[in-house]
């Protein structure tokens, strides 16, 4: 299948997979915790992945998933062509907002992002980018993000990190909600990227991170000329949680000397 073609099939399988969230609101949703009370998981999203997992093995018998509710494969190194799928992509927005979440997924070969894609469920958007092909809010192309700086930034980022926290020094994002034009958090790694990338936040700060949650938001942000990392600098984890910050490029270097005051990374 060439990648026209497999642009075209992911499109059709999401958007089949957003009809499924959609009609989940018709019925009781089962709600459970993971790793701790917040940490929300669905038997939608499981069924989500499900769905996803289906198909690909049918259609692409020799490409891996790593998937966050974790039906798909052990994913410890990037060979060849791995889907990294979050079928809900902020649970808690799904449970008590019925909005503010989206499907996340990106395709990679060998670590190199080819595809990304983020649908906004409730609303109809979709987001996507082809590397070297650019990126799109459904079917206007994006253009690349134009020179900001801190003062005339809006920044993502949850308010936590502003308190007194074992990680970060709050002194210093407190002096970011200060000296930026504004802070936004909306509860979706996968959403906030988007919104990086079509220009609406220009930058999204974030303590722990999955692979799932980052990597079709990556390809988008790389398409736009938006910078990514981890608060040391190096390249976005794609294997494991790591922390992370995405932003566009004449305020990324700034944020990372300036305002993100790791305690411990």
């Amino acid at each position: 299948m060439d990648q026209h073609a497999m642009d075209r099939y992911i499109k059709s399988m999401i958007k089949e997979a957003g009809h499924r969230i959609r009609n989940s609101f018709l019925s009781d949703i089962s709600v459970d915790t993971k790793a701790h009370a917040n940490d929300l998981v669905t038997n939608v999203d499981k069924e989500v992945e499900k769905f996803f997992i289906r198909h690909i093995r049918e259609d692409f018998p020799g490409h891996r998933v790593f998937g966050e509710e974790g039906y798909g494969d052990t994913i410890e190194e990037l060979s060849g062509i791995v889907w990294m799928l979050d079928p809900i992509d902020g649970t808690m927005n799904f449970v008590h907002q019925r909005r503010n979440f989206a499907i996340s997924l990106g395709i990679y070969e060998d670590g190199v992002g080819k595809m990304g894609y983020i649908y906004d469920v409730v609303n109809d958007d979709l987001y996507y980018a082809v590397a070297g092909g650019g990126a799109y809010y459904n079917d206007e192309r994006l253009q690349p993000l134009i020179e900001t700086d801190i003062s005339e930034s809006i920044i993502g980022m949850n308010a936590m990190w502003a308190t007194p926290n074992r990680h970060v020094e709050h002194e210093a994002t407190i002096r970011l909600v200060h000296e930026a034009r504004g802070m936004r958090s909306y509860g979706s790694a996968a959403l906030e990227l988007a919104y990086l990338a079509s220009g609406r936040i220009d930058a999204y700060i974030s303590m722990r991170l999955s692979p799932w949650d980052i990597a079709g938001g990556l390809v988008m942000a790389n398409e736009v000329g938006a910078v990514a990392s981890n608060f040391s600098g190096q390249p976005a984890n794609l294997l494991k949680s790591d922390t992370f910050v995405a932003a566009n490029p004449s305020i990324h270097g700034k944020l990372l000397e300036d305002y993100i005051k790791p305690k411990h990374i």
